[in-house]
């Protein structure tokens, strides 16, 4: 099962946000920077669909400036397998647009079965990333999961999404996107032999003129 994961470092919850005098943007300097929470539910059903089937590759795909290498090594540490960093100051401040855009263009070529999106990233809010995304790339799109089953012939799933007093279930053909909500799993946490893996794993750096 080959699943690629959409993910964004963000700053810390716990974090204190102070904004620029000039009213532009937060101060970054000395903010702790983390993988977006609704991310990492993307990396473990990504784990998980790994070890079920048995075979396949966990791919992060990462846009942000070189901080986010940190997020990536962890994610790898986690258990996924190589990554993809989008790196390259065209990138900074790109709204939902530009950044499925280029995410697209990063995802286009790779082989996968699925696509694991966090429903929203806890900066912006935006939660429009995985919708463009999947519209770009021409698949299905299946907002707020809890719960995914995939088929054994890796041709469908069966999931469940949040809605408002109670939850849809879906059956869509693969590959698809799927934006991933609290309740869907409970991340790992990476081990320490995980960490020194993640040492030596691929991470493809890509820079704006080699992808758009």
């Amino acid at each position: 099962m080959n699943s690629i994961v959409c993910l964004k470092q963000v700053p810390d919850t716990e974090a204190q946000i102070r904004i620029k005098p000039d009213g532009s943007g937060i101060i970054a300097q000395d903010i702790k920077y983390v993988i977006n929470p609704y991310d990492e539910f993307g990396v473990e059903e990504a784990l998980k669909l790994k070890e079920k089937f048995g075979a396949g590759t966990v791919t992060i795909v990462s846009m942000g400036p070189q901080r986010a290498i940190e997020s990536i090594r962890m994610a790898l540490a986690m258990g996924a397998d190589k990554a993809i960093h989008l790196d390259d100051p065209a990138f900074e401040d790109g709204d939902a647009y530009t950044t499925a855009k280029v995410l697209a263009q990063a995802i286009k070529g790779l082989e996968y079965d699925i696509i694991f999106c966090g429903r929203q990233a806890i900066d912006d809010d935006l939660a429009q990333v995985g919708s463009a995304l999947a519209e770009m790339l021409g698949i299905p799109q299946i907002y707020l999961v809890t719960k995914v089953e995939v088929a054994s012939d890796k041709k469908k799933a069966k999931v469940n999404r949040q809605v408002v007093g109670g939850e849809e279930v879906i059956e869509t053909t693969l590959p698809a996107v799927l934006t991933c909500q609290k309740g869907l799993n409970e991340p790992r946490y990476a081990s320490l032999p995980g960490i020194m893996k993640a040492k030596k794993k691929e991470v493809n750096l890509r820079e704006e003129a080699k992808i758009i």
